[in-house]
């Protein structure tokens, strides 16, 4: 259940976790279980725990005032989810986070990972590539939102992110790149006849 985990932190710190280090992190991290449509966490509430999702998909969102759901981010196998803001600031969250499929995430606390960064280095050089790469995914997203069309955002996702075409029904999707379903639909039809076309 934690061989996931532990390659995780060793790839991304470029670092060998040891035999005391892969122990503690299992006594550190809490299975969590999750049922299709059941929520991680609800808007209002503070995201006391990160997870690192083993099995399944999820989705972090928040709702409008005409009840229009935006989605921030999607998760699949060996993604983290949680409202880095609430778990960081200790302050409630705007957003809601569901399973789209029956989950299975190994969560942590703030507090635990701060233990874990001090007593583990792999921990805590993962943790500093991850903040860089944040902040890179969210200056691309923000670029995306502002700067290319809706074929252009479909297209990058297509790329970037295939799996997710897999995983998440397309109303998800649209909702994802901030268009219609029929935009969606649209765009989706015309990709498929232009690579039929080559």
């Amino acid at each position: 259940m934690f061989e996931p985990l532990y390659l995780y932190i060793e790839n991304y710190s470029s670092l060998t976790l040891t035999q005391p280090e892969k122990e503690l992190i299992s006594h550190t991290f809490k299975l969590k279980r999750l049922r299709k449509k059941q929520y991680y966490l609800q808007e209002g509430d503070i995201s006391k725990y990160i997870g690192f999702l083993i099995k399944g998909a999820m989705r972090m969102y928040s709702v409008d005032h005409k009840g229009h759901e935006h989605i921030i981010r999607f998760g699949v196998e060996n993604w983290w989810m949680g409202d880095y803001e609430s778990y960081n600031m200790n302050t409630p969250s705007r957003y809601n986070i569901d399973a789209v499929e029956d989950s299975e995430l190994l969560a942590i606390s703030g507090h635990q990972m701060q233990e874990l960064m001090a007593k583990i280095p792999a921990v805590n050089a993962m943790i500093k590539l991850l903040d860089r790469r944040s902040n890179i995914a969210v200056q691309n997203r923000v670029h995306a939102a502002i700067s290319l069309t809706a074929e252009e955002r479909y297209q990058n996702l297509q790329e970037t992110y295939p799996a997710f075409l897999q995983r998440f029904p397309q109303n998800m999707i649209a909702s994802y790149l901030g268009i219609s379903p029929e935009t969606l639909s649209r765009i989706r039809k015309h990709s498929m006849m232009s690579k039929k076309a080559i």
